[in-house]
């Protein structure tokens, strides 16, 4: 399969499965602290999320992108 297809394939899914490839993708890309706009958006989403677990999955997120990986720190 080519990065194209692949493309393709991820458009057709739905938002939130979008969403899940995206931060996914940003994770494996950048294994770096996020910018201050990336972490305000982690966080009011850990705001609103109604699921506690994925509050929990995006407070981790939050953490990790404000200090980096472990081999970053």
């Amino acid at each position: 399969m080519t990065a194209l297809e692949i493309i393709e394939e991820i458009k057709r899914l739905p938002r939130e499965e979008q969403k899940r490839v995206i931060e996914f993708a940003r994770r494996v890309a950048g294994n770096h602290p996020l910018r201050p706009e990336e972490l305000g958006v982690l966080a009011q989403r850990m705001v609103d999320a109604r699921d506690p677990a994925e509050a929990d999955r995006l407070q981790e997120e939050i953490v990790r992108g404000f200090y980096g990986t472990p081999s970053d720190a």
